[in-house]
């Protein structure tokens, strides 16, 4: 019969000085079903606040104005923000772009309203962050990357023009799904299609596209603050609880950076400093079936390099650039 050998503790140890665990503040996120980037919007936050997160029911819907308006019913968010309620967050934002602009200026605000009344909780959205954000840097006329169809990427520009925004040139995927597989070159290529006419800013959509890493790099190279969906919902977030987010080198959140590279003029001609994808680490790639809508027609466009991938996902082959202020024309 075997038995175990005797267990022995060990000295008492003095604990006292841990006095841990920190206070944290609370910030929810309201998500949509398919939001893949939950580390992502981690990154930017400080050490003290924890994040929530709580999702949208599914629907077998893919990215289009349907599923925006779908995962932006307003029942939909009232419960979402009566689940977070319970662990008692300081603020909760909506982190989805084009559910948040797709009922235009008044829609967004109606929508912030449901949320706040619902769990009596200071509520934003991601769209409403980011004319905060454009207001802050003091840019009334930027270019759009979006990953969005044009019909999506139509919807965020009607939301801008009615919120007083210019937008000088654009450039879209026409992905319906898998958005947070994008790697970060193919970003970086939609951002040199999009900004061809000065414009004050960049503005990156949608809140499952990475961009953390991708964002100092573009700034430094095209010389304008680089604005994203994630990091516009939770700069204003922890701003509402009297919080900075953290991220290197991000114009909207340093006041110094904007003073750099960043706040200079913007021109085409300016070299990049380094490799597109030097010292970035890109998104898991995964085939997905995929079928990207017609590449643009119109005078005066050429048509990005393909990029290496996996063939099926359209990249390289669905940047629709609508340099309206560089000599193509909008698609039809």
């Amino acid at each position: 019969m075997s038995h175990s050998p005797p267990f022995f503790w060990g000295p008492k140890m003095d604990v006292s000085f841990l006095g841990g665990p920190l206070p944290q503040r609370g910030v929810g996120i309201v998500a949509p079903f398919d939001f893949a980037l939950d580390r992502e919007l981690w990154r930017w936050v400080p050490d003290d606040v924890s994040l929530h997160l709580t999702r949208t029911p599914f629907v077998p819907v893919e990215v289009s104005l349907d599923l925006a308006r779908l995962v932006s019913e307003h029942e939909t968010l009232r419960e979402a923000v009566r689940a977070l309620s319970a662990v008692a967050p300081e603020v909760v934002a909506y982190a989805c772009t084009s559910g948040s602009f797709v009922g235009g200026t008044a829609g967004e605000r109606a929508m912030t309203s449901a949320m706040a009344d619902a769990g009596e909780i200071p509520s934003l959205t991601t769209s409403g962050a980011l004319l905060e954000a454009l207001r802050e840097i003091d840019a009334r006329r930027i270019a759009l990357v979006t990953p969005y169809t044009k019909s999506v990427t139509d919807s965020l520009e009607d939301y801008l023009d009615e919120a007083g925004i210019g937008i000088s040139g654009r450039c879209y995927l026409g992905l319906t799904r898998h958005i947070w597989r994008v790697p970060y070159r193919d970003v970086v290529d939609m951002a040199r299609e999009a900004v061809v006419d000065a414009p004050d800013a960049l503005f990156i959509s949608c809140t499952n596209l990475p961009t953390y890493d991708v964002i100092p790099q573009l700034e430094a190279e095209l010389r304008m603050p680089v604005l994203s969906a994630n990091q516009v919902t939770m700069w204003a977030a922890l701003r509402a609880v009297g919080k900075e987010a953290v991220g290197p080198y991000q114009a909207l959140l340093d006041p110094v950076a904007r003073r750099g590279p960043a706040a200079m003029t913007s021109s085409i001609a300016t070299q990049p400093l380094a490799h597109e994808t030097d010292g970035l680490v890109e998104p898991e790639e995964v085939p997905v079936e995929h079928e990207p809508e017609a590449a643009l027609a119109g005078a005066g466009t050429e048509p990005a390099e393909p990029l290496e991938g996996p063939a099926d996902l359209g990249y390289g082959q669905a940047l629709h650039p609508d340099e309206w202020g560089g000599g193509a024309q909008p698609p039809a």
